[in-house]
């Protein structure tokens, strides 16, 4: 290519972020959601586990924030767009400290995720908080930080005035009931313990008026590991006839729509990942024509979306410790279901690649289990793999959401180490793994010395 081409060219891609960012993105939509190929060599792996013994999570900073920049730029035409990231997913300060430098803000259920919140350095309404049965000093501690408080039911305006005062800003959580189907993970919406009725939000929206409440947002989250983009524009259009029929009835303005989350992941290798392009058009179409439409623009959208996120891109490392053969072939892992109790408590699919034997033939049947006494603790069912051997080097796929934060300690079992594979190839150890004392620390064995 000619030189004055080439620089024509570097300036096209440089003044193209779209492009760009379309680009970057692809190469790890192909790299990650689609082909399962890992962003680390078992090389890498050996050298890690050399200094972090496995099990543990890991996870690839340079997907991640593609994922993230992808995200934010599909929703660009919308003033004031943003992603609250659902921090269950994955509450790790590191991430959420990245996922805030691309303009992430975070979305909390509890205390503890309030606190984490505030330790990141997030403030006012760059914290959505969505609770349920909500003590009273979570709501405080919430609107000491001033997040935007969205109210699961009714019954909380009285509480939270009552307990704590009513914030500037409130939000109400809508439950659609039967104008919205739900999936398999989260079930029908009629049968969910969360939200307002339709009933409810032209009634609770007319006493926030009525005690001076100016400023308002609706909310709704339907959906869980859904992949239909389509179903993420059917709950818009949605929330956006609600928002008008609430501002004929009750003359509300409201500052801004929180579509929820529920944007899904492909597990399988034959499943498509969620076409955003596609979301946020439809979106876009249904934003034109009933809130400009209306007169009701600018209405912020707001997400809270946590598996697509950081799903995709993390992973959790286990060693081969034991084979068993009897009325089938098991492969016992140093990693139990309370570091990835997702196969165990939903029968989810997790793909597995055994480290060094990507290119063998997968002709052999496994249960891949861990060592609780519980009879579910399985990674895999019936799983076709490569013939493996003690100390073979298994990886998890798409552990990096509801993964190690949904770990526990049953039969002593202890949590383990999270790492961070950085975009110039460092790993950095963002949690360490639990040790022993960390387990028995409530506990007073001096206490027990004289119990009697």
């Amino acid at each position: 290519m000619p030189a004055l081409h080439l620089k024509a060219f570097i300036r096209t891609i440089l003044n193209s972020s779209n492009k760009v960012l379309s680009l970057h993105f692809m190469n790890h939509f192909e790299k990650y959601m689609r082909s399962k190929k890992l962003p680390f060599s078992k090389e890498k792996i050996e050298e890690i586990a050399a200094k972090y013994p496995t099990p543990f999570h890991i996870y690839d900073e340079k997907g991640m924030l593609a994922y993230a920049r992808h995200f934010i730029e599909s929703f660009s035409w919308n003033e004031g767009f943003k992603e609250y990231y659902a921090i269950k997913a994955a509450p790790n300060p590191y991430l959420m400290k990245l996922l805030h430098i691309q303009g992430f803000g975070i979305d909390c259920s509890s205390l503890a995720e309030l606190v984490l919140a505030e330790k990141v350095g997030l403030r006012g309404e760059e914290i959505m908080f969505t609770s349920n049965d909500t003590p009273a000093e979570e709501y405080k501690k919430a609107i000491e930080l001033g997040a935007i408080i969205n109210l699961d039911d009714i019954s909380h305006i009285d509480y939270i005035e009552k307990n704590v005062g009513i914030p500037e800003l409130v939000c109400f959580r809508y439950n659609p009931g039967a104008l919205k189907g739900g999936n398999t993970i989260i079930g029908n919406p009629e049968d969910s313990k969360y939200g307002f009725t339709r009933e409810q939000l032209f009634e609770g929206y007319k006493k926030l008026m009525d005690k001076g409440v100016k400023r308002f947002g609706i909310h709704t989250m339907v959906a869980s590991n859904e992949l239909d983009a389509d179903y993420f524009v059917e709950t818009a259009e949605i929330i956006f006839d609600t928002i008008v029929d609430l501002h004929k009835e009750l003359g509300i303005k409201f500052e801004f729509a929180n579509l929820g989350g529920g944007i899904g992941i492909p597990y399988k290798s034959e499943h498509n990942p969620v076409d955003l392009k596609r979301v946020s058009d439809g979106i876009k179409a249904s934003y034109q024509n009933h809130i400009v439409a209306n007169g009701l623009a600018p209405l912020k959208i707001f997400f809270e979306s946590g598996r697509a996120i950081t799903g995709p891109f993390g992973f959790l490392v286990a060693k081969v410790l034991h084979l068993k053969e009897t009325y089938k072939k098991y492969v016992g892992l140093d990693a139990s279901m309370h570091n990835l109790m997702r196969p165990a408590m939903y029968g989810a699919y997790h793909h597995i690649t055994v480290l060094g034997k990507e290119e063998q033939p997968h002709n052999s049947i496994y249960d891949v289990t861990g060592s609780l006494c519980e009879n579910n603790d399985k990674f895999a069912i019936n799983r076709l793999l490569p013939k493996i051997d003690v100390g073979d080097l298994l990886v998890i796929h798409d552990a990096g959401a509801h993964g190690h934060s949904m770990g526990f300690n049953y039969n002593g079992k202890l949590r383990s180490a999270e790492l961070l594979l950085r975009e110039n190839g460092e790993v950095v150890q963002i949690r360490r793994a639990e040790t022993i004392n960390d387990y028995f620390a409530t506990v007073d064995f001096n206490g027990v010395s004289t119990f009697e």
